[in-house]
């Protein structure tokens, strides 16, 4: 086999999700023809202006919003073909979604809520990630007894206990300082990196989105990529 066929058989084993073609309208359109990859150990930033359509594109790349047109593949399956017991399964078993709310459960303490995301999932709680995000001294209050920022990074913690594939991160930094925030963003980045996994992320940090491999800019109904790395 040639150096190139390896090279195009490497990043096709690593390929985690594809999008292909993808429209969406509401009132009016939105974006059109939108194609974007997602390989293992990568992460992949969108940017645009408010109203631009970043959300909409990332709850459709989340499985969560069918698009108008064009396709989401993930394990060479068009996710929006599937019946949805099958796209139910894929979003608990190999996403993990990080919403702008924190979508926690009020009424429970902190591991409490750890530890519905491991009874979902099979997983254990990671000790080391509740170090790294500084929330384990924390672990034992309750969620209305924790800052908007520990709250923050409790939701985060319970997303990536569950050890997903992918992660879509919806402002993941939004509501946190700066130090903070790049505590945040290096545990996803750490995350990625040692699971073979991916992450694409919503943000209107510049900062934040060129520290990503990818960047793309949703404007004028198309995305155009700002940054890349070659394979």
């Amino acid at each position: 086999m040639g150096e190139n066929n390896k090279k195009e058989t490497l990043v096709a084993d690593d390929l985690l999700l594809q999008a292909k073609n993808l429209s969406h309208e509401f009132d009016y359109k939105l974006f059109k023809d939108i194609n974007l990859s997602l390989h293992k150990k990568e992460s992949i930033a969108i940017i645009g202006t408010s109203g631009s359509g970043k959300s909409t594109l990332l709850n459709i790349l989340s499985s969560l919003l069918k698009p108008s047109s064009g396709s989401v593949v993930f394990k060479s399956q068009d996710m929006y073909s599937l019946k949805q017991k099958k796209l139910l399964k894929i979003r608990r078993d190999d996403f993990g979604i990080i919403f702008q709310a924190h979508y926690l459960f009020r009424g429970f303490s902190a591991i409490e809520n750890l530890e519905i995301a491991t009874l979902l999932s099979g997983e254990k709680i990671d000790d080391n990630l509740l170090k790294e995000l500084k929330i384990e001294h924390v672990i034992n209050q309750g969620v209305g007894e924790l800052s908007g920022g520990q709250q923050q990074r409790l939701s985060i913690a319970r997303v990536m206990t569950k050890k997903p594939q992918i992660i879509f991160a919806d402002e993941p930094t939004g509501n946190l300082d700066k130090d903070t925030a790049n505590i945040v963003i290096n545990t996803l980045f750490n995350y990625i990196k040692n699971n073979d996994a991916g992450l694409i992320l919503v943000t209107h940090e510049n900062e934040l989105a060129m520290r990503c491999d990818k960047v793309y800019k949703l404007e004028e109904l198309k995305l155009q990529e700002l940054k890349w790395i070659y394979y």
